[in-house]
């Protein structure tokens, strides 16, 4: 196995051809070719659940629903990012490697991805003008985030519990909270005796 440099800098044009080819998954920011990270189980069957009942319910639509190895052109040219569910229903998207027109888009979080995905990565995905809504789920605890652009393009947030159902605007599905936390083991804080 050959070690690779911290900072791989390459044109976008060359990381989408080189990309591809490489057994890892690989972001693209401003010329930066950055390694994405390993998920936990839990971010795995939370990132699974999310795709299922998405795949399920829009099964009948013209939506598309990705997941994990399917990039989004957030910037032609300038960023390129992988993100745990994207969801398209635009018949312009009709590139083999990337959707370019998401309507919905789902991070679950880790520690080692949080801040990117609240700051970074959503900064720049907030520019997608079809981008309607934005999902950040947790998976130390149950909890979901969504941001939703209102008529005036402002992005509101609502929170979501176990308890509760979380409707996608962007795409007109329910979810109970409960089902996307399906077969989760959360961590219990050990307690002293």
């Amino acid at each position: 196995m050959v070690a690779l440099p911290d900072n791989i800098l390459m044109s976008a044009e060359e990381y989408l051809v080189w990309e591809p080819t490489q057994e890892e998954r690989y972001e693209y920011w401003d010329g930066e070719v950055v390694m994405m990270s390993g998920a936990t189980r839990n971010h795995n069957r939370v990132s699974g659940n999310f795709f299922k009942l998405l795949d399920d319910a829009l099964a009948d639509r013209t939506c598309e629903v990705y997941i994990v190895d399917v990039k989004v052109q957030v910037e032609p040219g300038q960023k390129y990012f992988y993100p745990d569910v994207v969801v398209t229903c635009d018949e312009r998207d009709t590139d083999p490697q990337l959707v370019q027109f998401p309507c919905l888009i789902i991070e679950v979080l880790s520690p080692s991805t949080e801040a990117a995905d609240r700051g970074k990565k959503f900064a720049k995905y907030r520019q997608s003008p079809t981008l309607q809504e934005y999902v950040l789920v947790q998976v130390a605890q149950p909890g979901v985030e969504v941001f939703r652009r209102n008529e005036q393009g402002k992005w509101v947030l609502s929170e979501y519990n176990l308890g509760d159902i979380l409707r996608l605007e962007s795409v007109d599905v329910e979810i109970a909270i409960a089902n996307l936390y399906r077969q989760v083991q959360f961590e219990t804080e050990a307690t002293e005796n």
